[in-house]
């Protein structure tokens, strides 16, 4: 029986994983959970799965969770309770799916404890992928991918060498508004932006995927994910979500993984491989969907994309800095704070005003990080 802790247990990769162990439960057990704020979420998961450790966002939310649950059942909470889940368990793999650069304490004490990582956390390779690919190296630590499209990427490339890849392409559903142009988008609310054609995912994510700087956090995934230089990285735009990425090699001949969009199917993967087992998604007919569609990614109409790109190239705190600015950015068109466009100006005004810092360490990271969401926080107020 694998054992399993989950961070981010509440949010959608995390019931989803939780879904998994449902289906499952002779193949595994969950040692430990940590969650935000949903307290009511997160008791019945503790009460339903019996982890050894729970932890929340606060003291006084850990406090009602410790009156809800029985006693040999360790509630945690902050910053440190979520490192305790990350590393203090007997897990044998961490599922990190907290939203956010916050993920990456956390991932790198899962690392230094040894355990696998099933990674749904892409900003902590977007933020310190050098530092963080390094230490499992170090640490002879799998990080194995979670998100569908690097999931797909990985098992396309399983049994091949690196040196045949030619190219690494993601493909991109085009989010909420794949179809209206800019002049469109001027004044779309949260309401349409929330209203993904083909995936179920969190609101944060589900704006990304509507800029595309969602499909650019993959992009410098991918990168560190796979030391994949970024001129053999490319995005192409597929409506249906049926091919979730693909490669090509040097031959010409390309690898793809198709399924229907169902987050539960990579999940289960990074949880059971090298092996694979029945699934409780639905089955992919290829007749009854007829057929595929593809276009070429403009990243005019999605300049996020392309900024993405340009601070990967950058390397250094660029992306940091991509990221950050992103990231309130969103958290103020969710409050209706800004318009849907303004989103990506705020990151271009961050990017702009950054001189990046090459190879930087865990606490410039940090620095760069915090000044970014301060700037963004007031810019275009």
């Amino acid at each position: 029986m694998k054992k399993i802790a989950i961070l981010g247990s509440t949010g959608s990769i995390g019931t989803q994983t939780l879904d998994v162990v449902r289906a499952h439960p002779e193949q595994f057990a969950v040692e430990g959970i940590a969650a935000g704020s949903n307290i009511d979420l997160v008791t019945e998961q503790a009460l339903e799965f019996r982890p050894r450790l729970v932890s929340v966002a606060n003291r006084e939310l850990a406090e009602q969770l410790r009156s809800r649950l029985p006693q040999e059942i360790a509630v945690h909470y902050g910053d440190e309770g979520l490192i305790e889940v990350a590393a203090g368990t007997d897990a044998d793999t961490v599922v990190t799916a907290v939203m956010g650069s916050m993920g990456l304490p956390s991932t790198l004490a899962a690392i230094d404890a040894g355990k696998t990582i099933g990674l749904a956390n892409k900003e902590t390779l977007v933020t310190a992928g050098h530092i963080v690919t390094e230490r499992a190296r170090q640490k002879g630590v799998a990080l194995l991918p979670i998100d569908s499209e690097h999931s797909a990427i990985f098992q396309s490339l399983n049994g091949e060498p690196r040196e045949r890849i030619a190219e690494l392409t993601l493909t991109a559903s085009g989010g909420s508004f794949r179809d209206r142009t800019r002049e469109q988008l001027r004044d779309v609310t949260v309401a349409d932006a929330l209203k993904h054609p083909n995936w179920s995912m969190g609101a944060k994510i589900t704006i990304d995927s509507a800029t595309m700087a969602n499909k650019g956090l993959e992009v410098i995934e991918a990168h560190w994910l796979f030391d994949m230089p970024y001129e053999r990285i490319s995005v192409v735009l597929h409506p249906e979500s049926i091919i979730h990425s693909y490669v090509e090699f040097v031959d010409t001949s390309i690898i793809a993984q198709l399924g229907n969009p169902d987050m539960r199917v990579p999940i289960q993967y990074a949880l059971t491989y090298p092996d694979r087992q029945p699934s409780p998604s639905t089955r992919l007919s290829l007749a009854k969907i007829g057929q595929l569609t593809f276009r070429e990614m403009d990243e005019q109409r999605f300049p996020c994309l392309r900024m993405a790109f340009e601070s990967g190239r950058l390397g250094g705190t660029a992306p940091t800095v991509f990221n950050a600015a992103n990231e309130i950015a969103v958290a103020r068109f969710l409050k209706g704070e800004i318009a849907f466009l303004t989103i990506e100006d705020i990151i271009a005004d961050a990017l702009e005003q950054h001189e990046t810092i090459a190879a930087p360490d865990l606490e410039t990271i940090h620095e760069v990080d915090r000044l970014t969401r301060a700037r963004a926080a007031k810019a275009f107020a």
